[in-house]
């Protein structure tokens, strides 16, 4: 027992390796967890002191716990087990599939990559590049939703951006756990955006055992309180115009409350519809071009988008840098799913005994009849904004003085209740003046003897941006030609004059 014995050194280097990694593990890494444990506890619970609703448990939930908690879900395990048997594989490698399907869904929420970061730089990103305006359709109801409601921000998807002013201008209210495509899977990005608390969707899966896996991650974020933020139409819209709906994600959040609703303490859920509008969307050539094309790809090379940033920068440093004009966020009258579903069971047909409707189709007529309503919520409290009002106006007078220009906006405003234009003074001269400027730059029109001429070969530009206020407005915008021949009629008047 007392006797020596000799070892090499690294292996005597090795042992002692070992045992303080064994120290660590099981003494010191778990006091050093506990303490910063603590710590970020009572930093979440100062935080929720600050927003109007506070960050529900379910989104500090470890990102381990809820991929267990998904893969052993009832649901997906009857899935996996339909999964194994279709495509003839044991049920270990199907189960290791929807293990993989769960990591790539499930984020790993971190309150001070959201709070101490992503806010910030939303804030300084949107005020760098647009004048932001927000507005309210009814800002006391928004103050006065269940404080035990899922939220559940429903967007017209106009740009990126999107992400970037709902993000900066919600802050005050909570953290939005977005869902975002297969277009945000690419590191260092995903880390970051998992930290923000987004989630990853497959848009075009056809795999069940895939969807099943997705509905019990929503199932469990809508029981669990989580406050979302989705986009209906599914995807950028091409044309400028709302997009039909698409019913995948609201669907799987309308099965979750049907689930819930039973229970004594099921929560509701409450749809809040916000409309975005942009002067300048930075991606409009890219989505007209896509929108020809007739196919969702969009071809935007890394050193092209690098080189606009670093011209914008030049700008910035020869003080000659203009933003992009505005960008303006309202939030509209917010929808009780409890109240909707009620209302719609009353106005619904009764069936006749033993020949009701199966369930499914219950569910599939609540939830496109729900999306019908939230997409009309949405285009009701569209932001009519410069840009889009004067393309509007030009493609239906064809061209005008700006002094012209600035009467049809205030005729507008007079005609048309729910138009509002936003700018930052009384005058809409001034919003005339913006626009005029806009559309220069961007050769949508072209300045002849003062007057403001619409530019056909930029005729898809224009129509983008009238047709994201079209549906205020009872008469549609007349496409081009019809400006054109306005245009000449307006040249030749004033030919005559002089």
């Amino acid at each position: 027992m007392t006797r020596s014995v000799e070892l090499p050194l690294w292996l005597l280097v090795l042992i002692l390796l070992f045992a303080a990694v064994t120290f660590a593990s099981h003494f010191l890494f778990p006091s050093v967890r506990w303490f910063f444990r603590r710590r970020f506890e009572r930093a979440v619970a100062r935080l929720n002191l600050r927003l109007e609703r506070p960050i529900e448990p379910f989104k500090l939930t470890r990102r381990y716990d809820m991929i267990q908690r998904l893969i052993y879900d009832p649901e997906v395990a009857r899935a996996i087990a339909r999964h194994a048997a279709d495509e003839g594989i044991p049920d270990n490698v199907a189960f290791e599939q929807a293990r993989r399907y769960a990591r790539e869904i499930v984020p790993s929420f971190s309150a001070f990559a959201y709070f101490g970061f992503a806010i910030r730089a939303a804030r300084w990103l949107s005020n760098a590049i647009y004048r932001v305006r927000l507005g309210y359709q009814d800002e006391a109801a928004l103050r006065q939703l269940d404080p035990n409601a899922t939220l559940v921000f429903v967007m017209n998807h106009r740009s990126n951006m999107d992400y970037v002013l709902v993000t900066y201008l919600a802050a005050r209210r909570s953290a939005l756990s977005y869902a975002v495509g297969e277009w945000a899977r690419v590191w260092p990005l995903s880390r970051l955006i998992r930290a923000m608390g987004a989630y990853f969707i497959r848009r075009k899966s056809r795999n069940d055992l895939y969807r099943r896996v997705l509905a019990a991650y929503m199932r469990l974020a809508t029981q669990g309180g989580a406050t979302q933020a989705m986009f209906p139409e599914g995807g950028l819209s091409l044309d400028g115009a709302l997009a039909e709906p698409k019913l995948g994600l609201l669907k799987y959040i309308v099965e979750a409350w049907k689930a819930d609703a039973a229970e004594p303490q099921g929560r509701d859920v409450v749809f809040v519809p916000v409309a975005l509008n942009y002067d300048w969307v930075l991606e409009d050539r890219i989505l007209t071009s896509a929108a020809r094309a007739g196919e969702r790809r969009f071809k935007a090379r890394i050193g092209v988008i690098m080189a606009r940033i670093l011209r914008q920068f030049w700008l910035w440093l020869t003080r000659r840098y203009h933003r992009f004009g505005y960008a303006a966020v309202n939030f509209g009258q917010p929808l009780s799913l409890r109240r909707f579903a009620a209302e719609h069971e009353r106005s619904g047909k009764p069936p006749l005994p033993g020949e009701g409707p199966p369930a499914a189709e219950v569910l599939t007529d609540l939830t496109t009849d729900l999306a019908a309503d939230l997409l009309q919520r949405i285009g009701a409290a569209v932001p009519v904004l410069p840009v889009p009002l004067a393309a509007w106006l030009l493609l239906r007078h064809g061209a005008m003085r700006i002094e012209t220009l600035e009467h049809h906006m205030m005729e507008m405003q007079k005609q048309v209740t729910p138009v509002v234009v936003h700018h930052h003074s009384a005058s809409l001269r001034t919003a005339a003046e913006e626009a005029e400027r806009i559309l220069l730059k961007r050769g949508m029109v072209q300045r002849h003897n003062d007057l403001l001429v619409p530019q056909r070969s930029k005729q898809d530009l224009l129509q983008f941006y009238a047709n994201s206020i079209a549906h205020l407005i009872p008469q549609g915008p007349l496409g081009l030609g019809q400006a054109e021949n306005a245009a000449g009629a307006l040249k030749n008047s004033a030919a005559a004059r002089s």
